[in-house]
C-alpha cells in the first residue's frame, strides 16, 4: 500500500470525491443529507465558496477521503471551525479518517479557529464518534431522536466540541 497524501482538492477531483460520496449518501447512516441527493446538489452541499476549504486524501492513485472544512456560523460564530468527512468504503480501517481529521485539525487551527463543533455525528456511527474522542472530542450533548436511521430507527445525534492549539496560528475572531 501507498503513502497517503493529503491536499486541497481540485476541480477535477470532483468526480472521485462523488464516485466515494455518492454510496454513503444513499445508505443514509451517517448523514443528515436526502438520500435522493443529485451530483449536482452534491456538488453544491460538498464544494460550497471561501471560506470553505475541500480536502482530498489520496491513497494508491485514489482519492480514499475527502474532508470539508468551514466556519460553524458565520459573523460573531466564525472564529469556531466545522468540519465533514467521508471515507471510501474500500479504504476503511487504513487510517484514512483519522489522517483527515488530524489535518483538518492542524489546519483549522493553522487558519485562526479557536475551537472545532460538529453539530451531528450519528451516534450510532461508532467508529466516527471514538475516532472523534480519540482526537480530543468531548460530546456536549445529544439530541435524542434526531436522526431517522434506515436500520436502527431513530437514534440520537451528537454534538461534539474541542479547543484547538492556536500557539503559532493567526487568531480570528478575537
Amino acid at each position: 500500500m501507498g503513502a497517503l497524501t493529503i491536499r486541497e482538492a481540485r476541480p477535477g477531483d470532483w468526480p472521485a470525491v462523488w464516485n466515494l460520496m455518492e454510496p454513503i449518501v444513499r445508505a443514509g447512516e451517517t448523514y443528515c443529507w436526502d438520500t435522493g441527493t443529485t451530483e449536482e446538489q452534491a456538488r453544491q452541499l460538498w464544494l460550497e465558496p471561501a471560506p470553505t476549504v475541500v480536502f482530498v486524501a489520496l491513497k494508491d492513485g485514489s482519492v480514499a477521503g475527502t474532508a470539508q472544512l468551514h466556519p460553524n456560523k458565520s459573523g460573531n460564530g466564525s472564529h469556531v471551525a466545522n468540519a465533514s468527512f467521508m471515507t471510501a468504503s474500500e479504504f476503511s480501517g487504513q487510517g484514512v479518517a483519522r489522517a483527515l481529521g488530524e489535518h483538518v485539525l492542524a489546519e483549522a487551527a493553522r487558519r485562526g479557529y479557536r475551537s472545532m463543533q460538529f453539530n451531528a455525528v450519528v451516534e450510532t456511527n461508532i467508529r466516527a464518534v471514538a475516532l472523534w474522542q480519540s482526537l480530543g472530542f468531548s460530546i456536549l450533548a445529544t439530541v435524542p431522536e434526531a436522526f431517522r436511521h434506515p436500520v436502527e430507527g431513530l437514534t440520537g445525534l451528537h454534538i461534539m466540541h474541542r479547543t484547538l492549539d492556536l500557539e503559532g496560528s493567526e487568531r480570528i475572531g478575537t
